[in-house]
């Protein structure tokens, strides 16, 4: 009996202690450590085998990192042979394995991060940049030393972005002098204590990253709603508390591991490398089409060759044609815009002002191909050949959406053609030139049916805006190069859940965006329904139902609480009286923005608009466009200040009245709804 409650008392001591063994091959505990180790519980023995692997992984040795298991544990046991030890651990060389940790406290909100060469840096959260030394790229984007700081945005809707330290060119020069140079750049933004600590760890060609504290109106607004506040930093149970993450926490961020970083293929490297020597020319130029199917990366690999451009050449021209997952402005727009800064974050951190753009008002073109197709023509005539242009493509690329794809191809004439996939993809067949030639598109034909048939490729590029100087030569499709990629991107959509996660992207968008309502830090945030709206009279805009057909009775009552594109039509509408002014037909136009209508005063007859447009551009706006694309209905559940009974909310939602479908936009799946389409008795309801 006594043996057996022996054994019952030493099975645990002894799996424990295998458990540490396994931990580091070349740990040895004496007698007395290894009692203390069995008497630790579940979380004690988790919290040591962290420890000892992440000293592991810095290559320190095990004894220095501090209090492990207890005092006796730090003494070398007698009883160990001496050579057993280092034999197991070779000692550290290089810079790769420093003794010490990669980030140091510098100050209230900021850290310092040594990287030594190609070493990188992983993490989640927003901060801004700033390299003293050295330097690294993020995302593509080269931040050298002496360049202004730059806003990172790392979040888990999207792959950890990484700072990574690069190769760079260095003098002929002693490693004294290099750290007499390196001191004398320091010592404007660090104490001595923290150039001290640098100076012991300086390496040749190793870098010296300024992590700092980041807060944007856009981003307090965006994490101020309920189930948002998570898009940037997890808060997870740590067994670490050490200075390393108190001060990655004041910064505002978080390590990640490598393996949730941002990966790219060879195949992508390579194709990116080539067409930055292309856009590099002296007349380099390229239209480069990026397509494949959906969740292959198509998006990542832009804003990593947006990057890549930028740090060669002063501007890209970007044109978008994905509906769905826009990159720069809310969803449901074809836009045309001229990037001069860096794109370091996700697409609702870098909401931009297009150079011409044109409210489609859907997600996707299903069932109206033709105006899909027509908008593309009227916002790329507006391209003046200056820059090298990435065009942005859909992810529908079976049945008639690779028919549309191929009718793109003809209608752009683009000079390079990145063509993804993947083996978790559906199959899609190689855009070469003699595919494209011989297959018919949606509305064009192939070269052998045109030559057969003398249909003239001019007739579909009649629309077309030309400069001067390329008018009088015709539109000529001389072919272009493939440039296949294969994906390795690792995502956790599947066909089940990726139309609830597109549409939590497209809500972050319309969040981003709403976000430059607020004013600047460090000014608290403002509620929507405690700005002062704009005040439009009736009869000095037009407006249009996109996405439905409408009574007009009931026009008003689709407009109230919706997400409105302001827009300007040529028609003019100041010769009516009262109003509303209703457009028979979908305007192809310009669309400066887009807002909120908060409200509509029947009695003044004035519509009360939210938008950040400023008013010299409002003074333009003579159209609202109503689509598919709706309001967060964490906007409308989350007004604070509000008692009883919130505005726009109900739970008794009639979803067989005409408009009130999922099939149109998709707009509401829950069971509280908006009250926007649904017959009120009272019609003109402020958001109190």
């Amino acid at each position: 009996m006594a043996d057996s409650q022996l054994m019952l008392k030493r099975g645990p001591f002894r799996s424990t202690w295998l458990r540490a063994r396994k931990t580091r091959t070349q740990l040895v505990l004496s007698r007395r450590p290894r009692r203390r180790l069995g008497t630790l519980r579940w979380c004690g023995r988790r919290r040591l085998r962290r420890r000892l692997l992440q000293a592991q992984a810095a290559g320190a040795d095990w004894r220095e990192s501090g209090c492990l298991v207890s005092r006796a544990a730090t003494r070398r046991p007698k009883s160990a042979a001496p050579s057993r030890a280092p034999a197991a651990a070779p000692a550290p060389s290089g810079p790769a394995s420093l003794p010490i940790p990669p980030v140091r406290p510098a100050g209230p909100g900021r850290a310092l991060v040594l990287l030594p060469l190609e070493q990188g840096f992983t993490f989640s959260g927003i901060c801004r940049v700033t390299c003293l030394y050295g330097q690294v790229q993020v995302l593509g984007f080269t931040i050298g030393q002496g360049q202004p700081a730059q806003e990172v945005f790392s979040a888990y809707t999207h792959s950890r972005l990484t700072i990574n330290a690069v190769h760079y060119s260095m003098p002929e020069k002693s490693k004294k002098e290099m750290k007499r140079e390196a001191r004398a750049l320091l010592r404007s933004h660090l104490n001595r204590d923290d150039r001290c600590w640098l100076m012991k760890n300086f390496s040749p060609l190793c870098s010296i990253v300024m992590l700092e504290q980041l807060k944007t109106s856009t981003v307090n607004f965006l994490v101020s709603h309920p189930g948002l506040s998570y898009v940037f930093v997890q808060e997870s149970p740590t067994f670490q508390i050490n200075s390393e993450h108190l001060a990655l926490r004041s910064v505002g961020i978080r390590r990640e591991k490598k393996k949730n970083g941002l990966r790219l293929t060879e195949s992508a490297l390579s194709a990116m490398e080539e067409l930055v020597t292309v856009s590099c020319e002296v007349d380099g130029c390229p239209v480069i089409l990026v397509c494949g199917s959906q969740d292959v990366g198509k998006s990542t690999f832009n804003r990593y060759l947006i990057n890549q451009l930028l740090n060669s050449i002063s501007c890209v021209d970007y044109l978008e044609c994905d509906l769905g997952q826009t990159e720069f402005t809310p969803p449901g727009c074809i836009s045309l815009l001229n990037i001069t800064e860096p794109v370091l974050g996700p697409p609702f951190t870098h909401q931009r002002t297009p150079q011409k753009m044109v409210y489609y008002g859907k997600p996707s073109c299903k069932n109206n191909y033709e105006n899909y197709i027509e908008i593309i023509k009227y916002v790329f005539s507006s391209y003046k050949r200056e820059s090298p242009l990435i065009v942005n493509t859909m992810g529908w690329v079976s049945d008639k959406g690779l028919l549309l794809l191929i009718d793109l191809i003809r209608l752009l004439s683009p000079s390079h053609v990145v063509q993804f996939s993947s083996g978790r993809s559906k199959y899609m067949p190689n855009l070469t030139p003699d595919y494209v030639d011989d297959m018919d598109g949606l509305y064009t034909k192939s070269k052998s049916r045109v030559r057969n048939r003398g249909f003239q490729l001019a007739e579909f590029t009649e629309s077309l805006e030309f400069a001067d100087e390329e008018k009088e030569s015709p539109v000529v499709f001389t072919g272009h190069k493939l440039m296949c990629v294969q994906s390795d991107f690792a995502f956790r959509k599947t066909p089940r859940n990726r139309e609830s996660h597109n549409k939590v992207l497209r809500d972050l968008a319309v969040l981003g965006y709403l976000g430059q309502l607020q004013p600047p830090v460090p000014k608290p945030l403002c509620p929507l329904h405690g700005l002062t709206p704009y005040q439009v009279p009736f009869n000095a805009v037009a407006l249009r139902i996109i996405h439905a057909d409408v009574a007009p009775t009931h026009i008003l009552y689709a407009v109230n609480a919706s997400w409105v594109g302001l827009c300007k039509i040529l028609d003019d509408v100041r010769g009516y009286a009262n109003g509303p002014i209703l457009l028979a037909q979908t305007p192809i136009c310009d669309c400066l923005g887009f807002g909120i209508c908060r409200g509509i005063d029947m009695e003044k007859r004035l519509y009360h608009i939210l938008t950040p447009v400023p008013p010299e551009e409002l003074r333009n706006v003579n159209c609202l466009l109503v689509g598919a694309i709706s309001i967060p209905q964490c906007v409308f559940k989350s007004q604070r200040g509000l008692e009883g009974t919130i505005p726009y909310i109900t739970t008794d939602y009639n979803c067989k009245l005409p408009g009130a479908s999922e099939k149109i936009g998709g707009r509401e799946t829950e069971e509280t709804r908006e009250e926007k389409v649904h017959p009120k008795p009272k019609l003109y309801r402020k958001i109190n």
